[in-house]
């Protein structure tokens, strides 16, 4: 009889050989024994577990393939969001971004970045814990994903257990799946043979093969991945940069770039780019370009993200492919705020891997400069996801009676005048929501996942709503009935049943959310937040005015450049007697920026050399449009003023509160629990919690929280590695308090 505790030992020294030759081959490319040698020891271990199924692992090898097909993806919240890159399409705007980079840390010098292709491919996240793949999950809109682990099992350079020791106890890797050159080739040519559908590109190969609902059908296509990034980590530590963090996932078992590099300022960049671009059509894998990530961890850290992207990291794209060919006609769409955007209608044409027949043309001035017209031929051009747009016109081939591109003066969905503001590039239809293609427009962002979330409200049935009139204004959609939704092309009464039910749980939203789903001209996600933060209930905001919104202080022409350029003349050259007249005095000092204009302004304002003086030491001589709520300058201020000013809109939302939409009241901090209102604080540097915490918890105390250090800063909260915010504060005397110091002046203030 065979010992157990000796097939359980046999069948782990299987594992861990077969997983070795796997890490070998698929992820160092360094085969050490041939195939039939690999296949003798899988079938062997494959035998002791159908001899032995209670010994079955997860994790073992012959564990790949063989869940059920499901019937639908379940649905991910990744616990940290997934975000995208912004883009840089030249060397002058990767410059501006390092630019950026060296302000927000302080420093002169070049920095270090991690770089590696960027794939086009498909972003996945995985998790592992205890060294176990336990999920897999697409990008989706970053904040959820759709569970792929059963299929990402199938990609042989996914380890299904992490080689090695020292990882984290809870391990999230983010990286691309892609579907190599040659194994693309090979599938399409398998696909004609067949009779099969064929994909028109590897990066849609990869999605359409991660995407199967049965694994068996994932495993049989040519799959890889390169990982890049990280997600959640708990019990257990990195390395101080990325690329040493990078490398340990390597040593781990999963499979990185091995064009990874480290590299120092723009110069090594830009070799490294055109070194990559070079050897684009080489390599064995699609790119689009160039990913930059600053190297420090630290770094990361005190540079931070912006609503949807780090600002640590950019991808330099490769330059737009372009192709010729004809225009057939120029349509005009209406969008959601009735923007009017003319449309070339194009002979379908391949370009960067898509057949492309529509192009956008952006406004009436686009189509002017370029002076596009019906029948002319074009050069189209699309960079990866990029909507693809008409990049010139080839006049030398132009039909003698092509006519200039005229901006209807109706609407083409509603027949409403169509107005084009002055100083504006957009042309807007002034139907408003009565408008069908706004209504649809609407409709569809209300619904959407980030505003009111109702799930199954798709594209699709919002324009048979509109279209069979069940619905003339937002508001409308929550007293359609069962009966109604049930008597739909493709709708049945679970599908009706559930709409109701997904209608009725999105009554209970938050404050941020609704505003956000309203469709505010400007108005997103982090501006919805900030209205909420600041005004804390739906009332104060509709009443609110422009100037509730935008402080306007000083002298108009005054910047704070020529301000501080005026005050630093006046500190070194003290009680200068005014020689003249003020504003000819004035003019003729030479101060940078302070030009006659400017100076008869000040002369006006300041009825005495002292005023004069005073002014100087505050801001009250620059002109200033300050927003007071973050992120809303004059202008969003204006949409947001106009929009709550409109009739329509406001029964509009009187209507959507009429059929229930509520949201938990934000309590406001008792007047004396306000222990700093009116004091403005900075915050800088490596702090023990993250600094948007810390922000949180002083604006609960009143206090304004700001980007950059001025005369009005009453606090600097500096954490270790503070930069240019300590120095500049220090040299305005402002009061600098580390973490125990905010402790001590709270103490003191209550």
């Amino acid at each position: 009889m065979t010992n157990p505790d000796s097939v359980s030992e046999r069948i782990q020294q299987l594992r861990d050989e077969i997983d070795r030759h796997n890490h070998l081959y698929y992820v160092l490319d360094d085969p050490q024994i041939p195939d039939s040698e690999y296949d003798r020891l899988l079938r062997e271990l494959q035998g002791l577990e159908a001899e032995h199924p209670e010994l079955i692992t997860p994790d073992s090898p012959t564990q790949r393939v063989g869940a059920e097909p499901l019937k639908a993806f379940d649905q991910v919240q990744h616990r940290l969001p997934m975000l995208s890159l912004d883009n840089a399409f030249s060397e002058d705007e990767f410059a501006a971004f390092e630019r950026r980079v060296q302000e927000r840390l302080g420093i002169d010098g070049e920095i270090l970045f991690c770089a590696e292709p960027k794939l086009d491919g498909l972003a996945v996240s995985l998790r592992y814990e205890a060294g176990v793949l336990v999920q897999a999950a697409t990008r989706g809109d970053g904040s959820q994903g759709e569970d792929v682990t059963h299929n990402v099992r199938t990609i042989p350079s996914v380890p299904l257990r992490l080689l090695g020791k020292g990882w984290p106890g809870i391990l999230e890797v983010r990286g691309e799946v892609f579907m190599p050159k040659a194994g693309f080739l090979r599938f399409n040519e398998t696909a004609r043979r067949l009779g099969e559908k064929e994909f028109v590109n590897p990066r849609n190969a990869a999605a359409g093969s991660l995407r199967q609902l049965d694994p068996k059908i994932t495993a049989t296509r040519p799959l890889d991945m390169f990982c890049y990034g990280f997600g959640e980590i708990e019990g257990g530590n990195l390395a101080d940069s990325h690329s040493a963090s990078i490398v340990m996932l390597k040593q781990w078992g999963l499979r990185i770039s091995p064009e990874l590099r480290t590299l120092s300022g723009l110069k090594q960049c830009a070799e490294y780019f055109e070194q990559i671009a070079g050897r684009r059509d080489a390599l064995e894998y699609d790119i689009d370009g160039v990913v930059y990530k600053v190297d420090r961890l630290a770094d990361q850290e005190k540079l931070g993200f912006v609503a949807r992207s780090p600002r640590w990291a950019i991808a330099r794209k490769f330059p737009a492919q372009e192709e010729l060919t004809r225009v057939e006609s120029i349509e005009f769409q209406v969008g959601r705020t009735g923007a009017i955007t003319p449309v070339a209608r194009l002979e379908p044409v391949f370009v960067g891997g898509v057949t492309v027949s529509n192009a956008t043309l952006h406004n009436m001035d686009e189509v002017a400069k370029k002076d596009v017209r019906v029948g002319d031929t074009v050069f189209v051009r699309r960079a990866g996801d990029v909507i693809p747009e008409v990049v010139r016109v080839l006049p030398e081939r132009r039909e003698t009676n092509a006519q200039p591109v005229q901006l209807p003066t109706t609407c083409p969905e509603c027949g409403s005048d169509v107005i084009k503001p002055e100083g504006e590039a957009v042309a807007r239809c002034s139907g408003g929501l009565y408008c069908s293609a706004q209504r649809k427009e609407a409709i569809k962002h209300f619904a959407s996942r980030r505003a009111m979330d109702i799930e199954g409200l798709g594209d699709k049935l919002v324009e048979m709503i509109v279209d069979n009139g069940m619905v003339s204004d937002l508001a409308d959609i929550y007293s359609l009935s069962h009966a109604q939704i049930a008597g739909l092309e493709r709708m049945g009464d679970k599908s009706a049943e559930n709409l109701i039910q997904a209608l009725e749980k999105s009554k209970h939203t938050t404050l941020a959310r609704f505003l956000y789903a309203l469709g505010i001209r400007e108005v997103g996600e982090v501006t919805a937040a900030a209205l909420a933060d600041h005004f804390r209930d739906l009332k104060a905001i509709m009443q609110a005015q422009v100037l509730d919104f935008i402080q306007v202080a000083g002298i108009k022409g005054i910047g704070r450049a020529t301000a501080d350029a005026i005050a630093e003349y006046f500190s070194e050259n003290q009680n200068v007697a005014v020689d003249g007249e003020l504003q000819e005095w004035l003019a003729g000092l030479g101060i940078r920026g302070l030009n006659s204009k400017i100076a008869q302004r000040i002369a006006a304002r300041y009825a005495t050399q002292e005023e004069f003086y005073q002014a100087l030491q505050s801001d009250a001589m620059c002109y200033v449009n300050r927003s007071l709520i973050e992120g809303i300058g004059p202008v969003m201020a204006e949409h947001i003023v106009a929009f709550f000013h409109q009739t329509h809109n406001l029964e509009v939302i009187q209507k959507l509160l009429d059929a229930g939409i509520h949201w938990d009241e934000v309590a406001t901090p008792a007047i004396e629990t306000q222990t700093l209102a009116g004091k403005s604080f900075v915050i800088t540097g490596t702090l023990s919690r993250p600094r948007s915490e810390f922000k949180e918890d002083l604006q609960a105390l009143g206090a304004k929280v700001v980007g950059s250090v001025s005369k009005k800063t009453d606090y600097l909260l500096a954490g270790s590695d503070a930069g240019s915010k300590l120095a500049k504060a220090q040299q305005l005397g402002i009061t600098i308090l580390d973490e125990e110091g905010l402790k001590q002046l709270l103490v003191e203030l209550e």
